[in-house]
């Protein structure tokens, strides 16, 4: 799909980074969530298809916000208002020519969304607005607000881990993903103006805002995203807001998604709400095994041996990868960087490939981890999603260099195969209900 070049908007003295996608008979405003890179969401695959997702029934208009991205820094590192915020989205409508545009966006970016609205109401012709809130920190009259204890911890998670300089202990996603956020946080700011940039969302309050915001509104609140924002708290936070707006609405979603891997249920409510119809992707749903694949320490390797002597070593590995998926049969859904995702309509043939691929990485001296499970996926085109998918991952995710690990329905469907399976203990998934019996492919 076409999509413009970078180009700026004026906002004063500042300039404002923008693009254009899509053609179609809305426009729609992405406020991005405090923090973004226009320039660096393509490279992120949940963000690109959630942008095209928009894009295909509306003109999408992106921008980065001062501070961020390739727009200008701020000036004497002092954290931005929310209305200097807001003037920032009102200079790009302006830029583009866009007389009223629906907004759509998440969390930090909600109390733009609302401002915009209040301040320049002819501007606005609706709002979708994920896991919002009108205030961060906990008062008296505000008790569903953090208290200042996460408050803190939250601001020093972000300088401690902010463009992977660290990765937190309970971090479930596979280096790919990892290394792939950290890229585009590091293309959206430094860690220094990322925590100046999340300190000012710490102090907002657009409590006296939310009489006069005079559109459409939808509030969608998640139950199953992650982060240490408890899911009451979220819907608290929903029905204050809907209790507020004059013309809104909440709908709660339940479920587990990642929003690194996945914005598939912002991309159907927004398109629900502001065209009246829900054009989701064509999904069916199918039992399948599925099989994650991850090469172990790949930075390092990268690092330790070149980038001529990594890409060779990497068209070795999906080489033998996809050689192995055509023999047992398993349908490759994507290369992952350094890994796979495949499934297959057998769980034998997939822990048979499995070991197949581990052997074949050892000879080539690299060492991977590999996950599986085995249950319901939704097809959506040429990929996959569901919770079978998640739970493959977070599986994978556990393993050690070399190992292969099973979900106990993985063996209870192997039964009569001959695979030695070992008991790997219960475990916790993040994100997943309950407690998961895992077992290890012996060898």
């Amino acid at each position: 799909m076409e999509r413009s070049d970078t180009r700026y908007a004026r906002c004063g003295e500042l300039h404002i980074a923008y693009q254009v996608i899509g053609d179609g008979p809305i426009d729609v405003l992405f406020v991005p969530n405090v923090l973004s890179s226009v320039e660096g969401l393509w490279h992120v695959g949940s963000l690109a298809r959630f942008v095209e997702r928009l894009a295909g029934f509306a003109r999408v208009i992106l921008y980065d916000q001062r501070g961020s991205g390739v727009s200008d820094p701020l000036p004497e590192r002092e954290a931005p208002t929310f209305e200097e915020l807001a003037a920032d989205a009102k200079a790009v409508l302006d830029a583009v020519g866009s007389q009223r545009a629906a907004v759509v966006t998440y969390e930090g970016g909600a109390p733009v969304a609302f401002m915009l609205a209040a301040t320049h109401p002819n501007r606005v012709s609706a709002i979708v607005a994920a896991n919002a809130r009108a205030r961060l920190r906990w008062a008296e009259d505000f008790p569903i607000g953090f208290t200042d204890d996460l408050v803190e911890l939250g601001l020093d998670i972000i300088q401690r881990t902010w463009g992977g300089q660290q990765r937190l202990l309970d971090d479930p996603s596979p280096d790919h993903v990892h290394e792939q956020w950290a890229r585009y946080q590091r293309q959206a700011a430094s860690p220094g103006a990322a925590f100046l940039m999340r300190k000012a969302l710490v102090d907002v309050d657009v409590r006296e805002v939310l009489p006069i915001v005079p559109v459409p509104t939808l509030i969608v609140a998640h139950t199953g995203v992650g982060g240490f924002d408890e899911p009451e708290r979220r819907i608290a936070n929903g029905r204050y807001l809907t209790d507020r707006i004059p013309d809104s609405k909440l709908v709660v979603l339940e479920g587990v998604v990642d929003p690194p891997d996945d914005l598939d249920w912002l991309a159907d409510e927004a398109h629900e709400f502001l065209t009246g119809v829900r054009d989701a992707p064509e999904r069916h749903r199918v039992l399948a095994t599925v099989l994650f694949s991850d090469i172990v320490a790949s930075t390092e390797r990268a690092a330790s041996v070149g980038d001529r002597a990594w890409n060779d070593l990497l068209d070795a590995h999906d080489d033998m990868v996809r050689r192995q998926l055509d023999r047992f049969g398993g349908n490759a859904i994507k290369s992952l960087g350094d890994g796979f995702l495949a499934t297959f309509d057998g769980p034998t043939r997939a822990v048979r490939c499995a070991q197949a691929i581990r052997d074949g990485a050892q000879r080539i001296d690299l060492e991977v981890r590999i996950g599986l499970h085995t249950g319901e996926i939704e097809l959506r085109g040429n990929d996959v999603a569901g919770m079978a998918v998640n739970l493959a991952a977070r599986v994978a995710a556990l393993a050690e260099g070399g190992q292969v690990l099973v979900s106990r329905t993985v063996t209870d469907l192997a039964v009569g195969s001959g695979l030695p399976f070992t008991d790997y203990g219960t475990h916790e998934l993040k994100g997943v209900p309950g407690s998961w019996q895992l077992y290890a492919l012996a060898g």
